[in-house]
């Protein structure tokens, strides 16, 4: 079901200190910062040959990442997102095994312009996994 790793995502508690660490000390091409603010973050995406690197950076008072940097201020890996070519026939195969899809259940646009959707972490081994439809 699950296809290629589409990125890992980060929280950093100073997005331009991170963009420039990926940037000016590992030589990795930076994209803009983005804001989504439907997901309460603000995305800077690492184009790397194999995969991405999602830096998060909290939008707002009551963005889910500013939880997280609360309890782990030096940032860390916050999720995993997979590519899967049918979000809606994924989401009913995994709910029908008993694993739990975050939120409402209904796919969401992620910060790509495609739905994802989010997995509960105790379903998956203590990570936050996102599926996206490619």
């Amino acid at each position: 079901m699950i296809g290629r790793l589409n990125h890992v995502a980060i929280a950093v508690p100073d997005l331009d200190a991170a963009a420039s660490l990926y940037r000016d000390t590992l030589g990795a091409k930076v994209g803009a910062p983005q804001d989504e603010p439907d997901h309460g973050v603000t995305v800077i995406f690492i184009e790397l040959p194999n995969t991405k690197i999602e830096l998060l950076y909290p939008l707002g008072e009551n963005s889910p990442i500013q939880g997280f940097l609360d309890k782990n201020p030096s940032g860390g890996i916050h999720h995993i997102c997979y590519e899967v070519d049918d979000i809606l026939a994924a989401r009913d195969h995994l709910q029908a095994t008993g694993a739990r899809v975050l939120g409402s259940g209904e796919p969401k646009i992620g910060a790509h312009g495609k739905p994802v959707l989010f997995l509960h972490p105790k379903d998956f081994t203590g990570t936050l996994v996102e599926l996206e439809q490619v």
